[in-house]
C-alpha cells in the first residue's frame, strides 16, 4: 500500500505522487494510502501537493471493484467522496498537480484542493460518468457547482464534456496550465507561497467559504447512500 503513495518533503511542503503503475485508479488501497500520506502531512504541518505519473494523475475509480457491485464497490464509492470532503477541510492548503488526465471521480478530487495547476497538452479532464451509464452523485454533483463555471458545470455534468488543460482553466477545473515539465515545479513554488500564509486564518476562512458547499456535499453523501441501501 504504501508504493501506491510516495511522500517527499521538505521544511514546509510535502509531495504525494500517485503510481500504481498504470493508471493510477483509485482502488480501496489507493484511497487508504492517500489518506495515510493526507495524516502524515498534517501531523508535520505540511503544505501538500498531489501529484501523479507523468501522463495522468488518476483515471478514477477501479471499475474493477465497480463492475464487482457489491458492498466493496459501495465502500469504494463513499470512500472517495470521504476523501473529498477531508481535502475541502484540510486544515493546510493543498495544491494539485495535474500531471495528465484526469479522470471521473480525479476530477472531483482536485476540485476539492485549494489551487489546481495542470499539463498543456492533449489531455482530457472530464467528468465521464453519464457518458458510461452512471447517474451523477448527488456529492459530485455538489463539489462540482462550487467551482465550476456555470455553463460548464451544467455541460460536465449532464453531457459529460471532455475539456482540454486551456479550457478546463476557462471551466473553472484548474487554475493554471504550464509546460509537462514544470507542472511539478510551479506546484511547489506555490505551495511554499502558500505556506507562508497565516495558516490558522487560512484554515478558519477555509471553513466559512465551504460551510455551506460542505453542508450540501454531506447531505448529497447521505441520499447517495441510501440509495446504495446504506443507513
Amino acid at each position: 500500500m504504501a508504493d501506491l503513495v510516495t511522500y517527499d518533503s521538505d521544511d514546509k511542503v510535502a509531495v504525494l505522487t500517485l503510481d500504481d503503475g498504470k493508471v493510477n485508479v483509485l482502488s480501496p488501497a489507493m484511497l487508504a494510502a492517500i489518506h495515510g500520506a493526507l495524516d502524515r502531512a498534517e501531523a508535520e504541518g505540511k503544505v501538500v501537493v498531489l501529484t501523479g505519473r507523468p501522463g495522468i494523475l488518476s483515471a478514477g475509480f477501479d471499475l474493477a471493484t465497480l463492475r464487482g457491485g457489491g458492498a466493496d464497490a459501495v465502500e469504494m464509492v463513499s470512500e472517495g467522496f470521504r476523501l473529498a470532503v477531508r481535502l475541502l477541510e484540510f486544515p493546510l492548503p493543498v495544491v494539485a498537480a495535474c500531471s495528465g488526465h484526469v479522470i471521473a471521480m480525479a476530477v472531483f478530487l482536485v476540485l476539492s484542493t485549494d489551487y489546481r495547476i495542470g499539463a498543456a497538452g492533449d489531455f482530457r479532464l472530464t467528468a465521464n460518468e453519464t457518458a458510461i451509464g452512471m447517474t451523477m452523485p448527488r456529492a459530485a454533483i455538489e463539489i462540482s457547482r462550487s467551482r465550476m463555471t456555470p455553463a460548464a458545470f451544467h455541460r460536465s455534468m449532464v453531457l459529460a464534456e471532455v475539456f482540454g488543460p486551456a479550457e478546463a482553466v476557462d471551466a473553472g477545473i484548474l487554475d493554471l496550465v504550464v509546460a509537462p515539465d514544470e507542472v511539478l515545479a510551479t506546484a511547489k513554488a506555490k505551495a511554499a507561497q502558500f505556506a507562508e500564509l497565516h495558516l490558522g486564518a487560512h484554515r478558519h476562512t477555509k471553513e466559512r467559504v465551504r460551510a455551506a458547499t460542505l453542508t450540501a456535499i454531506r447531505a448529497g453523501m447521505a441520499e447517495d447512500g441510501a440509495d446504495f441501501g446504506i443507513v
